[in-house]
């Protein structure tokens, strides 16, 4: 079973989208996919309003899930951990025990734009239009992760 975490700073916005859109493209028996925050701000909430709407808009239900902060534990509970934007890729190589632990951690935007290192843009400020483009950009990247596999 591949195991795969996506980690982005509240785990409200971001990487709940990623977490759901993945799994809509996985078979849940050979791929199990989570998602995870740097920042302990929203633990046990729902990822934002603006997330489930964009999500429910493709036909993916995001409700079930909670934000959590990422730990220690995850690199040893997930093969690959990707990252929302280069703070949070920072937050959790800063956590890593040693070289094993970082080679789990990839920008999750080097699917789409290898070697670039591009951010996935917070939308928690902007309008539905942000979550949108966030969407959109996370759907491309997942369909590529999926056909790695």
């Amino acid at each position: 079973m591949h195991k795969i975490l996506m980690v982005c700073l509240g785990n409200i916005c971001r990487s709940p989208l990623a977490e759901g859109i993945l799994k809509s493209k996985v078979n849940s028996n050979t791929v199990f996919v989570d998602s995870a925050g740097t920042a302990a701000y929203h633990i046990g909430k729902l990822p934002d309003e603006r997330s489930i709407e964009v999500a429910k808009k493709y036909g993916i239900d995001i409700t079930k899930q909670r934000a959590r902060k990422f730990v220690v534990k995850d690199f040893d509970e997930f093969d690959i951990i990707f990252a929302m934007d280069d703070s949070n890729y920072q937050n959790i190589l800063s956590l890593a025990r040693h070289k094993a632990d970082e080679q789990k951690v990839r920008m999750i935007l080097n699917e789409t734009h290898p070697t670039k290192n591009l951010s996935v843009p917070d939308p928690y400020y902007g309008g539905n239009e942000g979550f949108e483009n966030v969407y959109k950009m996370l759907d491309e990247a997942c369909e590529l992760i999926t056909k790695k596999l």
